[in-house]
């Protein structure tokens, strides 16, 4: 058992080491090019109030998990100011994954809710199986509002704003099965 949680603690470290590499503009380009690509997404860059895109964020766990990512806020087509994504969890859930996630806001109060710094997803539970840009299932309980499969698959949820505010992840890789409680929380720093 030592050796196995040793080893996801590794698998951990490999998939937070790759976020340093999401700060490059490209990657935030290329993620909200590969959103747009979305019919059910394209819907709400045509007319939400800003988004917030994270090109990778890493998730791992055995009992007790985490995930980490870098974003930018954007208000209309601008860039506003950076955020950062954490999220902590306890229950069954084992391996790592990572994924992309952008979140719309439909209007001014959402954003500012988001942007006062100190924003945070109600708990969830959830299962998720990645392979190869495939999801099965994906999202959070409370302020959520839908999941995509992704652009490539054709298979998405139908998705709408929930207090303001809706989110599409996008697996980029990895295996994770998940049944825990947590939440993500998310900060804010203005440019």
């Amino acid at each position: 058992m030592k050796y196995f949680n040793f080893f996801l603690l590794i698998m951990v470290a490999v998939l937070l080491s790759n976020i340093s590499h999401a700060s490059d503009v490209d990657n935030y380009s290329k993620t909200i090019k590969m959103f747009k690509k979305s019919p059910e997404a394209k819907k709400f860059f045509d007319n939400a109030y800003g988004f917030a895109v994270f090109p990778t964020i890493g998730k791992g766990g055995a009992v007790i998990g985490g995930a980490f990512g870098k974003g930018q806020v954007y208000r209309g087509n601008k860039i506003t100011g950076k955020t950062s994504l954490v999220h902590l969890s306890i229950g069954f859930q084992l391996g790592g994954q990572a994924f992309s996630e952008i979140i719309f806001f439909q209007d001014k109060r959402a954003y500012n809710e988001f942007v006062d710094g100190a924003f945070e997803f109600d708990a969830k539970a959830s299962a998720v199986a990645i392979t190869a840009g495939v999801q099965a299932q994906a999202g959070t309980t409370g302020t959520t509002a839908g999941a995509s499969a992704g652009p490539a698959t054709g298979r998405q949820a139908k998705a709408k704003y929930v207090k303001g505010m809706a989110i599409f992840i996008h697996a980029r890789g990895g295996f994770m099965y998940e049944a825990a409680v947590g939440g993500q929380k998310f900060s804010f720093e203005p440019l």
